[in-house]
């Protein structure tokens, strides 16, 4: 939008000076040859400002498209940075989760044996003391049997 109103301006410049000067050419009291050398004196200044204009838009041009290309560059390499920094900590993260699960699987291996240990000992220490109360009470019953 900026650019076409630069050129829009420059175009209008440019019409509006050749218009200008032409215009004040044919309303000046001159003669033929006089008017002929200076309409020609003025498309030749006319010509020379259009090559100036031209070739300082064309500069600014490749100015502001140098601009554009290392702009742009900075950015796509501020891009790149960032998204291998953001890949670089969900790799990180992907580690530290995998070795927090595999401590809580090793941990919960731990607590099964433990468990399995402690349910081992228990029903020992039940069948001892089911068996105990059994001769007990087989002794009880044969002293009663007994009288």
């Amino acid at each position: 939008m900026g650019d076409m109103n630069t050129k829009d301006f420059l175009i209008g410049t440019l019409v509006g000076g050749i218009v200008g000067a032409t215009t004040a050419l044919f309303l000046a009291p001159k003669s033929g040859k006089e008017l002929r050398s200076d309409i020609s004196e003025q498309a030749y200044n006319a010509k020379e400002r259009t090559a100036q204009l031209t070739s300082d838009v064309y500069e600014k041009g490749n100015e502001w498209a140098d601009i554009a290309k290392e702009k742009s560059s900075n950015l796509a390499k501020a891009v790149t940075d960032q998204s291998q920094q953001v890949v670089d900590k969900v790799k990180d993260l992907s580690a530290t989760a995998k070795e927090e699960a595999e401590n809580q699987v090793e941990e919960a291996k731990s607590l099964a044996k433990d468990l399995k240990e402690d349910a081992e000992e228990a029903g020992k220490n039940i069948s001892e003391t089911v068996k105990s109360e059994v001769k007990d009470a087989e002794k009880k019953a044969k002293q009663a049997a007994k009288k």
